[in-house]
């Protein structure tokens, strides 16, 4: 590190690296919680046995044609919640599918109860990339 920074800009980036270094497992807890919320058929091979032995995010990638299949018989709350899952996979046809939800801005995630929110809120939090 640069000697010549404050000790507080010293300590945000110390705080930062820690946190990036942590962020991929962390956001693969988050999003098999999003999974287990949202049902295990809608991503990777879509049984109960592929979500147990999942051992990354690649093995519990959403099943974007199987959700965007779903997406009319599905409840408002359903559809955005995995709408916006599928958008930290593929941002593009994530975002189709949010606006085939009627959402339009992230203030339309504050119609999900607190347990999808706080999945969300933990994968932007953590996301480092797909």
């Amino acid at each position: 590190m640069n000697p010549s920074l404050p000790q507080d800009v010293l300590d945000q980036i110390a705080r930062e690296e820690i946190h990036f270094a942590q962020a991929p497992e962390v956001f693969f807890q988050a999003w098999k919680r999003g999974v287990k919320i949202a049902g295990p058929q809608w991503f990777g091979d879509g049984t109960s046995e592929g979500f147990e032995c999942a051992a990354s995010k690649w093995d519990l990638r959403p099943a974007m044609r199987r959700i965007s299949g779903a997406l009319g018989v599905l409840s408002p709350g359903e559809g955005v919640f995995l709408a916006a899952m599928a958008s930290f996979y593929n941002a593009r046809e994530g975002g189709a599918l949010l606006k085939r939800c009627g959402f339009q801005g992230l203030a339309d995630l504050s119609g999900l109860d607190l347990e999808r929110r706080r999945v969300i809120a933990d994968l932007m939090l953590h996301y480092s990339g797909w």
